[in-house]
């Protein structure tokens, strides 16, 4: 899979589909008859797969019962490829239906409240409106946000390039108001400790001094190490 330039999260997705079945096959089986299933899975059946589906449709949900079946589908391709198995025993095994869900949007009120949360000239109230407010005007993914770079952002034209899933990449323009909260931010960045990192957010670090990345607020007492 790093052959074919599969991301890294659908490596492990896929690898744990396999995990879990043979998990399932070893605590959750009701007859005996899984247990060579459950430690080689050249012995794996339809059935199995079947009832691993069932199981985490009724454990988990629909939509992730479908991840599984792609992940194992996958899995036993490749034993087949490797002439570990004469025949996939996910060939037969139907996909999950999964109920369209319709997403609420955000109210314009809602989103206003979370603006006004992260008013303030403290480093952590700048990063944080300059996260919303590039969420709120493109309308990323949560991943595609949180792992951008530094060189991501280019304020000149006031645009990121997004790294999608799929090693789909894109850049997407952003307003004036999201420019202006990201070059405060990217101000208040360049004096961080950390500002010779790629990432573009960067936490608020705990000093020996005492102090906290650009202000003076004071860890809470029940986790001196976090982030406010």
């Amino acid at each position: 899979m790093r052959a074919g330039n599969y991301p890294e999260t659908t490596r492990y997705n896929y690898l744990l589909a396999a995990a879990q079945l043979a998990r399932y096959l070893a605590e959750h089986w009701p007859d005996p008859d899984a247990a060579d299933a459950a430690e080689d899975p050249t012995e794996v059946t339809r059935g199995h797969a079947e009832a691993f589906q069932a199981w985490m449709i009724e454990t988990r949900s629909p939509s992730t019962a479908l991840n599984k079946h792609k992940g194992l589908q996958q899995f036993f391709k490749w034993l087949l490829a490797e002439e570990d198995i004469d025949r996939s025993p996910m060939d037969r095994v139907r996909q999950p239906k999964t109920p369209q869900k319709l997403i609420p949007i955000m109210r314009d009120e809602d989103t206003k409240k979370l603006l006004d949360a992260c008013k303030g000239e403290t480093f952590p109230h700048l990063r944080d409106e300059a996260i919303i407010r590039l969420y709120y005007n493109t309308g990323a993914r949560l991943s595609e946000v949180g792992n951008l770079l530094l060189d991501d952002v280019d304020l000149n034209t006031e645009s990121v390039h997004y790294h999608g899933k799929g090693a789909k990449d894109r850049r997407l323009r952003f307003g004036p108001k999201t420019a202006r909260a990201i070059s405060r931010y990217l101000r208040a960045r360049g004096k961080h400790k950390g500002s010779e990192l790629p990432d573009l957010w960067l936490a608020q670090l705990y000093s020996r001094s005492g102090r906290w990345g650009s202000d003076d607020r004071q860890p809470p007492p029940s986790s001196p190490h976090s982030d406010n």
